[in-house]
């Protein structure tokens, strides 16, 4: 199983003393040169008076977006714990058992807009970049890293199923191939609500229903090898509660897990329901 994640939007720094990252230990060392461009590229750019605009941010995280020009030299700790948000607290990846983590570290890669990709225990410091951002002499972060990511990722999944949490965003930067020699299994995931009879696709709580399946994944004793174990994995939810609603205490509970095909180059969707 390759298991593919959105970063958060917000990120939480590491404690201060801790050492600063090392590129070279991330996952996938080849993709270091690329990854050296984008952090020059990404302080120069915060470093300007627009930065906020450039970057497509608020200027209320105007502090965030400075701290991208000291990447280098910041404290960096585990992208489980950087990564924080509605996802990474339902998966839970900070607090996984012993088996678990090791899947987690086996199997499991975080989408970035800076690093291309890291596992959980790579350490990475907080910063302020989305996918869909373009840099200077770099141009649309998606497009720089789609033929940089494509050979890397596409032998890892070679022959292995692939499930995908990410947003449209990151799937631009590498999609599964499907077919051919090395093809892979490609399952998307998606969240439904039904309600009075209709189903309609969920944004809010989405992130944390793909959480929780994340989490199941690999806290599970069967790691699952194929799309349909995937489905069988999903299926072992069906009548649990997924999450309560703030403000009105409802529950939504997980009533429905299908597996629906797709076109042959691009992924089966894999629809959880909630009621």
């Amino acid at each position: 199983m390759l298991l593919l994640l959105p970063p958060s939007e917000g990120k939480t720094p590491a404690p201060d003393g801790a050492a600063p990252v090392d590129l070279t230990t991330l996952a996938h060392p080849e993709l270091t040169a690329h990854r050296e461009l984008l952090l020059d590229r990404l302080a120069e750019v915060s470093a300007r008076e627009d930065a906020t605009s450039v970057l497509g941010v608020s200027a209320g995280l105007a502090d965030e977006v400075a701290r991208n020009t000291t990447l280098r030299e910041a404290p960096a700790g585990p992208a489980a714990e950087v990564y924080t948000g509605v996802l990474y607290a339902a998966a839970g990846l900070a607090d996984l058992p012993d088996d678990a983590a090791r899947r987690a570290r086996e199997s499991t890669l975080v989408f970035s807009g800076l690093w291309g990709v890291v596992g959980p225990d790579d350490r990475v410091p907080a910063y302020r970049l989305g996918m869909g951002v373009s840099l200077p002499d770099v141009g649309r972060l998606a497009t720089a890293w789609k033929p940089v990511l494509s050979p890397v990722l596409d032998e890892r999944a070679a022959g292995d199923v692939v499930v995908d949490c990410r947003s449209a965003t990151y799937v631009a930067a590498w999609r599964p191939r499907t077919t051919g020699e090395g093809a892979a299994e490609w399952v998307e995931v998606r969240v439904l609500r039904e309600a009075g009879g209709k189903r309609t696709v969920v944004s809010h709580n989405a992130k944390h229903t793909r959480g929780v399946l994340a989490g199941h994944l690999l806290r599970r004793d069967a790691e699952a090898r194929t799309s349909e174990d995937v489905l069988k994995a999903a299926q072992e939810l069906v009548g649990s509660v997924v999450l309560t609603e703030v403000g009105s205490g409802k529950d939504q509970t997980l009533i429905e897990a299908t597996l629906r095909d797709g076109t042959a180059r691009g992924p089966r969707t894999l629809e959880l329901v909630l009621a």
